[in-house]
Formats: C-alpha cells, sequence, structure tokens
C-alpha cells in the first residue's frame, strides 16, 4: 500500500513561524509587566483567540462590525508586543501605563469573546402577511360574490308543536270541561293563555289541546 504524498503548504508553514513569533513576543512582554509563571502564557493564548473569534464572526455573514472592532484590538495587541519587544522598549524597566494595559487585557479579551461567541445572530426577516392578504374578487362572469362564511344550518324551533295524538285523553276532557265551564261563566270561548294558565301546562301542549277542542 503506497504512502499518500503529503502536501506541505507553504502559506500556512509562514502562518505557523509568524503565530509562533508573535506568541513569544506577547509572552515576553507579559512577563516583563510583572505577569510572571503560567499567566505569561496565557496573554497570548488570550489574543490568539479573540482573533481567530473576530475572524470567524467575519466569515460568518452576520453584522460584520463587532467582528472587525474586536478584530483590530487583537491585531493591535499582537503588533504592539511584537514592535514592543523589537528593542524600542526596554523591557527591564516597563512603563506603569504599560502594565495597567497587560492587567487589563483579561477582562478585555474576555468580554470581546463572550460578544463574539454568544452575540444574537442576525434576525431574520419576517415577512408581513398582512399586506399581501387580499379579499376574494367577485367572479365577473357569473355576477356572483363568492360566501363569506359557511351556510348556518336552519335553527330549529325552540319547542316543537305536540302531536294531537300524544295528548292524554284524560287531559283532552278535563280541558274540555274547564272550556265548557268558562263558556258557560263568560258566554265566551276560552283562549289558548286561560285554557294553559287554569291547566298548568306548556304553551305548546296547551295549542295542540285547543285543536282538539274546536
Amino acid at each position: 500500500m503506497r504512502a499518500l504524498p503529503v502536501r506541505v503548504d507553504a502559506v500556512l508553514v509562514q502562518a505557523l513561524i509568524a503565530a509562533a513569533l508573535s506568541f513569544a513576543h506577547l509572552h515576553d512582554l507579559a512577563s516583563a509587566a510583572g505577569q510572571d509563571g503560567w499567566k505569561a502564557w496565557a496573554y497570548p493564548v488570550s489574543v490568539d483567540l479573540l482573533m481567530v473569534a473576530a475572524w470567524r464572526r467575519l466569515r460568518s455573514g452576520e453584522v460584520k462590525t463587532a467582528g472587525w472592532c474586536w478584530f483590530l484590538v487583537a491585531l493591535t495587541a499582537s503588533l504592539g508586543a511584537n514592535v514592543a519587544t523589537a528593542g524600542l522598549l526596554d523591557l527591564d524597566d516597563v512603563p506603569a501605563w504599560l502594565r495597567i494595559l497587560v492587567a487589563g487585557w483579561p477582562a478585555v479579551a474576555f468580554l470581546g469573546g463572550t460578544l463574539l461567541a454568544h452575540g444574537s445572530p442576525r434576525s431574520a426577516r419576517v415577512p408581513d402577511t398582512r399586506s399581501t392578504v387580499t379579499a376574494p374578487e367577485p367572479n365577473a362572469e357569473e355576477g356572483e360574490t363568492p360566501a363569506v362564511a359557511a351556510e348556518l344550518p336552519a335553527a330549529e324551533p325552540e319547542s316543537a308543536l305536540p302531536s294531537p295524538s300524544m295528548v292524554p285523553p284524560a287531559l283532552v276532557a278535563l280541558a274540555r270541561k274547564v272550556a265548557d265551564e268558562h263558556r258557560a261563566r263568560t258566554g265566551t270561548p276560552i283562549d289558548t293563555s286561560t285554557l294553559r294558565a287554569r291547566l298548568g301546562v306548556p304553551m305548546p301542549l296547551a295549542e295542540a289541546i285547543a285543536t282538539q277542542l274546536t
């Protein structure tokens, strides 16, 4: 089995060399500013991670303002360390303002990394459907308008008139007796409302009884 040839990317090699040199310069500057031990090694890591996070935001296609802002901050920190350690600064006598900048860098890197990693993505625009929904137009050929609501079934009467055959004969006989008494006393036929009141039955049943009395 033949081994696959390994391609050496010159650009990648150059990037690794530049990153290593920048890493060493940041470490030396942090160490000269009083950050010794593991802290001096953590400073270049925080600068590189902030630069990578800013670059990912620029490549994501989201709002690029924050990405460019924090990318320039990380690039300034890296370039500043490279220039400061190139002989322009006495590392044995670091000025107070530079010690303050180095001491405050972790808070700046934490803020930038948090905003870049957990910032809200660009919200998708929701189309306004209210402006696109239109009422249906009437059919010009047929001259009819579409129904707006479904046709409701016809409402049934609250109470149907009972069939005369459903009225008990005893109740009809009692009603006839009451009607005869009313005619003998008043000289007029009894009306349905009076019959209902005398018998104490519902109006539909009283109407069914009245039809059998006539």
